[in-house]
């Protein structure tokens, strides 16, 4: 069995020299493939790549992945601008005879705006790359774990899909064989129904009571719903067989069973089918339930 879920969570990490990182990648239900990257500042360029991944092995589901990233090193350094500061102190020294002024003091000047430069620390382009194609490979391994989640959970979905697949089919078949619904029983429930129809008035025509039993028994006839389940029920089967996305049709497939069981209720005139249809559609809604977590 193929079927994928669309929840599921994984986590990874790695380092390399002085970084150390971590992926988080989780996935609920959702109609479409959503996708939300949260990166870290510097990090950016790698969102047109992981989305490429994410899109390229999953179909459906609300996806987040998140990176944290730390490191041993300072991110910037500070460093002093020799030129400006050269320039600050041959203007003060120009002032000193036309202004009344203390001297400038060491804090004051590095105060000043351009004297005091935040500068990124030199960093060798190749191992940028390294660093880049190795926290690559940590969402890789992430998505690997989602996706075996996914899988793993999707496979217990489908178990359970396919006893409620033969439940319905049992109750179909049991509905077949119910003796109201043999050729006798319609007969005389039939007569029954006309007889009611004579003593309601004596003045009904023998084509008219004719027609009133043929319209009475097209409307308690159920084959046609009963062979549109077993149709549904087979290919609800093969679905669970088939590889790829097939939560859309799964849900399909759910809205016909719930159409086809709502009319078997509407049309039952006997107790016992009654009661196959209440639990027929008890078991269509809990399958519903479980196709919504299908990819």
């Amino acid at each position: 069995m193929t079927l994928m879920s669309m929840t599921g969570f994984a986590r990874s990490e790695d380092a390399r020299g002085p970084l150390r990182w971590f992926w988080e990648v989780r996935s609920v239900n959702g109609r479409g493939l959503d996708l939300r990257l949260r990166l870290p500042a510097g990090f950016e360029r790698l969102e047109v790549g992981l989305r490429q991944r994410l899109s390229g092995r999953l179909a459906r589901g609300s996806v987040q992945a998140s990176l944290q990233v730390q490191s041993d090193t300072p991110v910037s350094e500070a460093r002093i601008n020799m030129a400006v500061l050269k320039q600050m102190l041959a203007t003060a020294e120009a002032l000193r005879g036309r202004i009344e002024a203390d001297p400038p003091r060491l804090d004051g000047l590095l105060a000043l705006k351009g004297v005091v430069e935040l500068v990124e620390p030199q960093q060798n382009e190749a191992e940028t790359e390294a660093c880049r194609a190795a926290i690559e490979a940590s969402f890789d391994a992430a998505l690997d774990a989602l996706i075996t989640m996914r899988t793993e959970e999707g496979a217990r979905i489908g178990e359970v899909l396919s006893a409620q697949l033969d439940s319905m089919a049992k109750l179909a078949d049991a509905a077949t064989e119910l003796p109201a619904r043999k050729p006798a029983a319609v007969r005389e429930r039939l007569t029954a129904q006309v007889q009611k129809l004579l003593e309601a008035s004596d003045q009904l025509e023998p084509d008219r009571l004719h027609q009133e039993a043929v319209l009475l028994a097209a409307k308690s006839d159920i084959q046609e719903e009963l062979d549109r389940l077993e149709s549904h029920v087979a290919a609800a089967r093969e679905l669970l067989q088939t590889e790829g996305a097939v939560g859309r049709r799964l849900e399909f497939l759910a809205q016909e069973f719930n159409r086809e069981t709502n009319t078997l209720c509407a049309k039952a005139a006997d107790v016992s089918l009654s009661a196959i249809g209440l639990e027929l559609k008890s078991l269509v809604d809990q399958f519903r339930e479980q196709v919504q977590n299908i990819e």
